[in-house]
């Protein structure tokens, strides 16, 4: 199959509204065929209507949850005081911003949700390969989501029922118990996508202020039986200013990168509701980074004060609400940790990959089967194994993410901001033939460069404790930098490889 070059795009195809968003003409019949369906379709824009407000309602929502708050904590863990934790993780947010502004801008422009957009850059067919990559990382993140709810059930009914509960025989590595909190907690979760997206909007209305005094209340416990907020602030460094802390740094910064490097690419599915470039722009500059470092503020200074309490920090907040000896101060504890993790664990886990799995085969899987693929999925992928410690977490499951994710974004930004200077036919992203076809549905140069900037990215990295070594040692010295090398790497060449084509085109 010869490559399809770009054609002008049809007047009547589209029309551009006076602030700039476009949407298909009303003349025009919607796509139909075997790569479109009714939920991955343009948005129209009467139907976009999200303010700056609902953008920054929904970053609160997503950035109050539980695996925000082991984030910050685990930095204590591993040896950083409460100003490197917050500083690491505030710069990390702010540049995590810049991909997801880029990215973004196509939502409230065009109405169309990620994988769609990916088929710009990728093909038709091609946009297959980065929206079932992130699929896959959201099934990861949602397993992980959801073993933490499962630990919060766990713990809850340990202290009401009692030993028989908390110390029951073991399987796997884990008391059959606390398997069968994770089964109830994912099939709570499975409840609720049934009944729709609507039961999800309403409950993330109220989720988050609710997670929000929570935090607070740990706080407040936690710096009273610290003896005040002093002995929180006062907690030490073990690694200092100097070489240790700088040689920590660099990974723990592209760990924090990764945490949010998967919004950073399906930011679409939620911006395509935007009502302006405004809305999306300050909803998001305001919601995330000021929401994520408040959050790690009051997490490290409460992990800070579990240090001095026990004698060591206490970073998974279920196992630290569970040191209470207060029934009604557990209960509390414990239900802001199942409100937080459902809050962020269906907002950011199961929409997006919802879409993507949809994207795969558009004409037989709808949004709810996608959702319902990404839950089996969460379970085969072993979460427990990825959470066991700070470590894991932040160095190779975040690490990981972050570095694959990367070299995605480096070519959507590439593609969609100087490629195509912004501008795109949305008919022919759901038409075979188009100009969005390329070879058989698929750009080898988004291929090629996907593949070059995820070797250098996670090819020297270490995957303990999934498998021991490092699969290339040659790149053991990129692998601290995995999310800026896979982005650097792939927008480079990217656009190397599409040079020849636009000149051909011209």
């Amino acid at each position: 199959m010869t490559e399809t070059a770009p054609s002008a795009i049809p007047p009547t195809a589209q029309v551009t509204l006076p602030d700039g968003r476009v949407e298909l003409a009303a003349d025009s019949a919607p796509p139909s065929g075997r790569y479109a369906n009714e939920d991955l379709l343009p948005v129209p824009a009467r139907r976009r209507t999200w303010t700056t407000y609902n953008f920054c309602a929904l970053w609160v929502g997503m950035a109050h949850n539980t695996a925000s708050w082991t984030l910050a904590s685990g930095l204590i863990a591993v040896g950083m005081d409460w100003k490197q934790a917050v500083f690491t993780i505030a710069l990390a947010n702010v540049i995590v911003l810049v991909p997801m502004l880029l990215t973004g801008h196509a939502g409230p422009k065009y109405g169309i949700p990620f994988p769609v957009f990916a088929r710009a850059s990728f093909g038709i067919r091609g946009a297959n390969l980065p929206a079932v990559v992130r699929a896959l990382v959201a099934c990861g993140w949602f397993g992980i989501q959801t073993w933490i709810g499962g630990e919060a059930i766990y713990f809850l009914a340990g202290k009401l029922i009692g030993s028989g509960w908390s110390d029951a025989s073991r399987i796997g590595g884990h008391p059959w118990t606390m398997w069968l909190s994770f089964a109830l907690f994912w099939v709570l979760q499975v409840a609720i996508i049934h009944r729709g997206m609507e039961t999800i909007r309403r409950f993330e209305n109220w989720a988050a202020p609710f997670v929000l005094v929570g935090a607070f209340v740990m706080l407040w416990w936690m710096s009273d039986k610290a003896g005040g907020l002093g002995p929180l602030f006062d907690q030490p460094s073990k690694l200092g200013w100097g070489a240790d802390f700088w040689k920590l740094f660099a990974p723990s910064l592209m760990g924090m990168i990764g945490f949010w490097s998967t919004l950073s690419l399906n930011i679409p599915d939620f911006t395509r509701y935007g009502r302006s470039q405004k809305a999306q722009t300050w909803g998001q500059a305001l919601g995330l980074p000021t929401t994520m470092t408040l959050f790690a503020f009051l997490s490290v200074l409460v992990t800070s004060g579990s240090q001095v309490v026990y004698g060591k920090p206490v970073w998974d907040p279920v196992q630290l609400a569970a040191k209470t000896d207060s029934t009604v101060g557990l209960l509390y504890a414990l239900v802001t940790v199942l409100v937080a993790t459902l809050s962020v664990n269906i907002a950011a886990n199961l929409v997006s990959p919802a879409f993507d799995f949809s994207n795969v085969a558009p004409r037989k899987v709808s949004f709810r089967t996608g959702a319902l693929i990404t839950c089996v999925l969460a379970v085969v992928i072993c979460p427990w194994k990825l959470y066991a410690d700070p470590q894991g977490y932040i160095f190779t499951w975040l690490g990981l993410v972050g570095g694959l994710l990367g070299t995605v974004a480096g070519i959507l930004v590439a593609d969609y901001w100087i490629v195509r200077r912004a501008r795109l036919d949305l008919a022919d992203l759901y038409r075979a033939e188009g100009r969005y076809w390329y070879g058989r549905g698929w750009n080898w140069r988004a291929v090629v460069a996907f593949a070059a900037g995820g070797v250098l990215a996670v090819g020297g990295a270490d995957f303990h404790p999934l498998i021991d070594g490092r699969p290339i040692p040659a790149l053991a010295g990129l692998a601290d930098y995995g999310w800026a090398v896979g982005l650097a790497t792939s927008l480079v060449l990217y656009l190397a490889l599409m040079l020849p084509r636009r000149r051909t085109a011209a």
